[in-house]
């Protein structure tokens, strides 16, 4: 690794008028090396994406380069032509992007997708193309590929439209390949399992990888070196194991130091809670489809015979796969699904078998904060009005409901004038801010949390794990927190279940469950962890 394959020198990105800063990178420099992986991490906003980007010719036209250079075997990137750029793309460098589904063309079959990046550059005719295809999806480890070259990206797994990017991007074996957190709402064990794949191919191919990130578990895993940015600006570059162990910036010590970590083996807890508000038996709920015209039926059965007691001021945590049923165990609590059988019982009252109307008087009672809060608030109401809607229609007075919003707004940690803003005027950490002062808009007693830290940056995602512990504090809540995430599990819950295939293979403490796990798929999420070993021994 002693060759420079890209050298970027004192890239300056400028950002439009009236924005935060006024670029969105200044002098950035960096070099990645042939068969290395250069991780670059840093919060929103920090421009690691923006970077990338720009090496790939990818930048909207809001965003203008002003200086700087991107070599890449003696040509400067930043200064082709969009037709020498554009026969550059996925043959020498391609991206794997961060949504595959959005990434993906959803009228078209994945096969056809793969195939397309072949035809584009002239690689071979019919036949051998339809051969390659097949080898791709094979190589990348999705099963059956014959069958899976047939489906649509929305058939697909989260893990497997990772796989068919991945697929795509290395189809003609490009020298630089660059990921754009690719992992980062994967759960953990296929994180592990697409880590292990690019790792993987990367040595075989002797490509060189840049890896862009917010995760330090995930660097510690996969990289050799590590560029650290904060605010477009490169404030530190070092070797992976030099930078995780020994970190010299203020800003890469508070990222590392808000990394959440398994709690200690010896680590009890608090208390046992307060009253019982919760208490579910015997849950069930199966999905039912059909494939085709008169196909075979499909039956899912998401949620099987789950059942647990939740006493207030507490933390209930589940974690589990994609699939094992986690999040529609939280839909049928909140009755925004109906179940199939069981009980749900709300301070002694069955909640399960009420229609819509029996169980809007209680509905207040039991809130939930979504895990995008951008697709679940209305991007034409203003904050405001989304904050007051629900309580207004529940009979509160209009003026009443004004006073609380701007209450509960200065509660979590906002201004009040975010009243009359729109929800795309705010971060992504602002936004769950706004979601979590929805919910306590109607001062519930139990809040369901649906993976709402998963697709935050370390340090927003601390801040908001703060303010839902004050706000438990502060309203006594019992809560339910949905997580992919075993490190934030961890951290803020006094009791997990574990879920696998719809049901709950195993519940106790975190310091137990992580740490003396009994069942062995709870052993193998544990291992999955990204970077755990690094950061144990740290």
């Amino acid at each position: 690794m002693d060759e420079v394959l890209l050298s970027v020198r004192d890239l300056t990105i400028a950002l439009p008028a009236k924005m935060d800063r006024a670029h969105a990178v200044e002098g950035v420099s960096l070099d990645l090396m042939r068969g290395e992986i250069l991780c670059i991490i840093g919060e929103s906003g920090s421009g690691k994406s923006v970077t990338a980007s720009a090496v790939m010719g990818l930048l909207p036209p809001t965003l203008q380069v002003t200086r700087g250079q991107a070599l890449f075997g003696g040509r400067d990137l930043l200064a082709l032509p969009e037709s020498e750029r554009r026969a550059l793309r996925g043959r020498s460098v391609s991206m794997i992007f961060q949504d595959p589904l959005s990434a993906l063309n959803p009228l078209m079959t994945v096969g056809a997708q793969v195939d397309e990046v072949l035809w584009a550059h002239g690689w071979g005719d019919r036949a051998k193309r339809a051969a390659k295809v097949q080898a791709l999806l094979a190589e990348v480890g999705l099963p059956d590929p014959p069958l899976i070259a047939r489906q649509y990206p929305f058939r697909l797994s989260g893990g497997q439209r990772q796989r068919v990017m991945i697929a795509i991007a290395l189809a003609l074996d490009p020298d630089l390949l660059i990921a754009d957190e690719p992992t980062t709402a994967l759960d953990v064990t296929t994180q592990a399992q697409i880590l292990e794949l690019i790792r993987t191919i990367q040595r075989r191919k002797g490509m060189s990888v840049m890896f862009i990130t917010h995760d330090f578990g995930v660097v510690a895993d996969i990289a050799d070196r590590v560029v650290v940015m904060e605010k477009g600006l490169v404030v530190e570059t070092g070797a992976a194991a030099a930078v995780l162990t020994d970190p010299q910036a203020p800003y890469t010590k508070r990222l590392i130091a808000a990394v959440p970590r398994l709690r200690a083996a010896g680590d009890s807890g608090t208390g046992t809670g307060g009253a019982l508000i919760l208490k579910v038996e015997g849950l069930h709920k199966t999905y039912e489809s059909r494939s085709g015209f008169l196909g075979r039926k499909r039956v899912v059965r998401a949620v099987q015979d789950v059942g647990f007691e939740l006493r207030r001021s507490r933390t209930l945590g589940v974690v589990g796969e994609s699939g094992s049923g986690k999040s529609t165990m939280g839909r049928v609590l909140m009755k925004l699904i109906e179940a199939d059988g069981g009980r749900i019982l709300l301070d002694g009252q069955d909640i399960l078998p009420m229609d819509e109307r029996a169980f809007r008087p209680l509905r207040p009672r039991i809130q939930m904060v979504f895990q995008d809060p951008f697709a679940s608030l209305n991007p034409r109401q203003s904050v405001g009005t989304s904050l007051i809607v629900g309580p207004v229609a529940q009979g509160m007075p209009r003026a009443q409901a004004r006073a609380k919003a701007a209450e509960i707004l200065r509660q979590v940690g906002l201004d009040p004038t975010a009243y009359e803003r729109f929800p795309h005027e705010f971060s992504g950490g602002q936004r769950q801010r706004i979601g979590i002062a929805r919910a306590l808009m109607f001062e519930p007693e139990v809040l369901i949390a649906d993976e709402a830290v998963s697709a935050l940056d370390v340090s927003i995602q601390a801040q908001i794990l703060d303010l839902l512990k004050r706000v438990q504090r502060e309203h006594d809540l019992a809560m339910i927190f949905i997580t992919h995430d075993l490190r934030v599990a961890s951290q803020v819950c006094d009791e997990i279940l574990v879920m696998h295939q719809g049901r709950v293979v195993e519940s106790g403490p975190p310091a137990r469950l992580f740490h003396a796990p009994v069942e062995d798929y709870t052993r193998r999420l544990v291992a999955a962890i990204p970077g755990r070993g690094a950061r144990d021994a740290a």
